[in-house]
Parts: structure tokens; C-alpha cells; sequence
């Protein structure tokens, strides 16, 4: 008899047997128990693969760590939603390893987004005949920074492969419908002053002291409240990183602080920027300097496209604002209405108490079946 090393035995058992017997519970449990932090997820992509290459009315198409499943039915509707959920984690927090207590499960990516990812892995197998086609997609580096997003990367292999009606991403919404997202930017923004010796301080101008203009501006930011498509979003605008001074006994000549704002998704990218250089123009003088360092658009809420009038009516909720961003502005900026749709508690997100309910994975399960197979 032949012994096979406990390091080489299959990691796929626990992946298949829950898909066997549909328990959604075990499934993300299987799932959060493979590590997948950003840039790491080609084993979690082998085992998702390795399943949906088992379906027969699936195409399966694998661009990096990237995974695109379709349905070709040429269903009654000729329309098509693509569900789209992202496969990496941030790093651990000492909660690596999945955890079931009761009807919770515990662990690293549970709501960010393996539950996420567990519900659209056993719809793409499960609902072989649905009503209308559907694109599953499974994408990679989503947690790191947008130039490296596995959307991308499908995009420029085959754009084609993105192309739907409609599309919703699994993060995580309490079940409730949150439409489009809000686009954000970081600033960097530079005050400049003049050294001197602090002893005689008054010789010079603290480039950091000057920080508490800009400061004051953003504790004063009345934030805008615009109501879109009957969802209301809300501004924001915060100081997220400060750095400055030379040495114990100088005057800084230089200080620097980073802020972040969160607009709404009437606004493009560069009106959101001029609202913010307009806000802090009065505590700016010559050669200080305000600059984009990153940025990304909102996406707008599409809501009265009829798959997402129907998911929002079997939700059992209003549908609601994104106040964060998401990959719906991707779908978005391609002219595909895109929403937030997905199991767990966005605010466990990231948390070192992560956890899922077995009830959040059946609820947004049950309506998304729904919405797959019944005819709108």
C-alpha cells in the first residue's frame, strides 16, 4: 500500500463535497480555507476552474488568475447579467483559518467576499437553464491598487468577455441592493514655508502649522447629499496621512498631508477635483501645490434597468447608495449599469472578527436563483 503525505493529499475535497451536497455554508468555508491574498490566488483559481470545467452548458475561459464563465442559451430575453465576485483577500489578522460556530462562520475573506464568491460558484453550476444568459466572473487583485484590478487584465485580452445588460458584484450588502458607487480621489497637498532656528521662530513660517487651514477645511466640509435615482449619497472629504519637519530644533519649511474625497456619482472625476481646489484655495498661497495622486469614478445608480427593478422587489428593501467604491464604476464607465449585491455585513469587511451567517449566504442565494431563472 502506497502513503500519501498529508502535504500532498488533494485540497479539493472539501471544495467538492460541498458543492455536492449544496450546503452554501460548507462551500464558503472551503473557500476562505485556501489562502488567496492578493497575488496569491492561483490555487483558489485552479479549484474554481477545476469545478466549473465539470458543467457542460458553461464556456470557461482562464485569462492569468482570472476566470470567465458564460452560458450560450440564446434564452427567450436576449439579454444577458454578468455576476462578478473577486477572489482575493487582504492580508490575515490572526483569522486565517475558517471557524464555525453555530450558524457563523469565521475567517479571513468570509464577507470580503468568499461568500460572496461561494453564492455565484454554486449558481454558475447549479442553474444550467436559466432564463436569461449570465456571465460569471471571477477576478483577481481586487484589494491592491486599481493598475493591478484582474478586471483589467481580462479586459485587455478579451473585452468581449465583460460585454452584458447588467452587471452585479457579491460584495458584501447585507442583501440589500446598493446601486452604482461613489467615484474617489486622493490629494496630496503641499504648504510651504520657511526654516529657522526654533529658538527664533518668528524668523521664519512654519509649513506646518500652516496645516491647520487646510485642516479646518476638511473638519468644516459640509458634505453634499444628492438624491439620484431615488438613492442618497453623501460626500465626504478626509485628512488620511500627514508628514513634515526637519529636525528637533527647526522650523519646517515643508509639510504635507494627504486627504481623501468621496463624491457622488453625478460628478466626474475632474468636477470633483475643482470642487475640492476651490474649497481650499482661500488657505493656499504662491508656491504651495495641491496634486491628484489617484483617482476613480463613481458609477451611476442604473436602476431602472428591469433585472435590477425586479432584484430590488425581491430584496424586500429600498435599494440604497454605495457610499464606497466598488468595480461597478468598471461595468459603469463601459455603459453597463452595475449594483452591489451580496451576503455578510460590509462593515466586517477587513475586520479581524470577519464572520458570515449561514442566513445572509441562503437569502442573497434564493434571490439571485430567482432573478436567474425567472423570466423578466
Amino acid at each position: 500500500m502506497t502513503c500519501v503525505p498529508h502535504s500532498a493529499a488533494p485540497r479539493r475535497e472539501p471544495l467538492r463535497q460541498a458543492l455536492t451536497t449544496g450546503d452554501l455554508f460548507a462551500l464558503t468555508a472551503a473557500l476562505v480555507g485556501v489562502p488567496s491574498e492578493s497575488f496569491n490566488e492561483q490555487r483558489i483559481t485552479d479549484l474554481i476552474e477545476a469545478e466549473l470545467r465539470r458543467a457542460e452548458h458553461l464556456e470557461v475561459e482562464r485569462i492569468g488568475d482570472n476566470l470567465v464563465a458564460r452560458t450560450r442559451l440564446g434564452s427567450g430575453s436576449g439579454r444577458r447579467i454578468l455576476l462578478a465576485g473577486h477572489t482575493d483577500t487582504v492580508p490575515a489578522n490572526n483569522n486565517a483559518e475558517p471557524r464555525i460556530d453555530g450558524d457563523v462562520l469565521w475567517g479571513l475573506g468570509s464577507v470580503d467576499m468568499k461568500g460572496g464568491v461561494a453564492v455565484l460558484l454554486d449558481l454558475a453550476l447549479s442553474v444550467s437553464a436559466p432564463a436569461v444568459d449570465v456571465t460569471f466572473v471571477f477576478y483577481a487583485r481586487e484589494e491592491v491598487g486599481a493598475a493591478d484590478n484582474g478586471l483589467l487584465e481580462v479586459a485587455a485580452a478579451r473585452e468581449d468577455l465583460l460585454q452584458a445588460d447588467v452587471a452585479l458584484l457579491g460584495e458584501p450588502t447585507n442583501g440589500v441592493v446598493e446601486a452604482g458607487c461613489q467615484g474617489t480621489m486622493r490629494f496630496e497637498v503641499t504648504l510651504r514655508g520657511k526654516r529657522a532656528h526654533s529658538a527664533r521662530g518668528w524668523m521664519g513660517r512654519n509649513a506646518i502649522h500652516r496645516l491647520a487651514g487646510v485642516l479646518a477645511v476638511a473638519a468644516d466640509y459640509r458634505p453634499r447629499l444628492p438624491v439620484i435615482e431615488g438613492c442618497e449619497y453623501r460626500e465626504g472629504l478626509e485628512a488620511v496621512a500627514v508628514s513634515g519637519g526637519v529636525a528637533g530644533n527647526v522650523v519646517p519649511d515643508e509639510a504635507k498631508l494627504l486627504l481623501n474625497h468621496r463624491f457622488a456619482p453625478d460628478r466626474s472625476v475632474a468636477q470633483a477635483s475643482e470642487h475640492i481646489r476651490e474649497l481650499l484655495a482661500p488657505v493656499l498661497d504662491d508656491g504651495d501645490n495641491v496634486e491628484v495622486v489617484d483617482s476613480a469614478p463613481g458609477a451611476l445608480p442604473g436602476l431602472q434597468d428591469p433585472l435590477l427593478v425586479e432584484l430590488v422587489r425581491m430584496s424586500g428593501a429600498p435599494a440604497r447608495a454605495k457610499l464606497g467604491w466598488t468595480d461597478a464604476a468598471f461595468f459603469s464607465a463601459r455603459g453597463v449599469p452595475a449594483s452591489n449585491f451580496g451576503p455578510g455585513d460590509p462593515l466586517l469587511a477587513h475586520a479581524a472578527a470577519e464572520r458570515v451567517e449561514r442566513s445572509d449566504l441562503t437569502t442573497v442565494h434564493r434571490a439571485l436563483k430567482t432573478l436567474l431563472t425567472t423570466p423578466v
